[in-house]
């Protein structure tokens, strides 16, 4: 297992590492202990954050409820928890 995500019976609870204000969103890789993604969102009055949020809803298939925002509101290092997700952590990185 990986240190940059746990699954647990509600779902999947991921450590990100988010850089906001890239050309394009995407995933970079791992960056220590956490999942790096690049977001072409300005980290601007939670933009970003919304931005985050949109982006782990579509790689992981589920409507945007399911994810929430747990850790991080202001910070580059984020915890996100998504519910009721079919698609394995483990699969976004091979998908790169």
């Amino acid at each position: 297992m990986s240190a940059w995500y746990r699954l647990h019976a509600e779902g999947i609870t991921l450590s990100l590492h988010v850089q906001p204000g890239a050309k394009r969103s995407e995933i970079v890789g791992l960056h220590g202990d956490a999942l790096k993604i690049k977001l072409a969102a300005p980290p601007v009055e939670g933009r970003a954050n919304e931005a985050l949020l949109k982006f782990v809803a579509e790689l992981f298939d589920v409507p945007l409820r399911n994810v929430e925002l747990k850790q991080g509101e202001q910070s580059r290092r984020k915890v996100v928890v998504i519910l009721a997700s079919k698609v394995s952590p483990e699969t976004l990185l091979t998908s790169k």
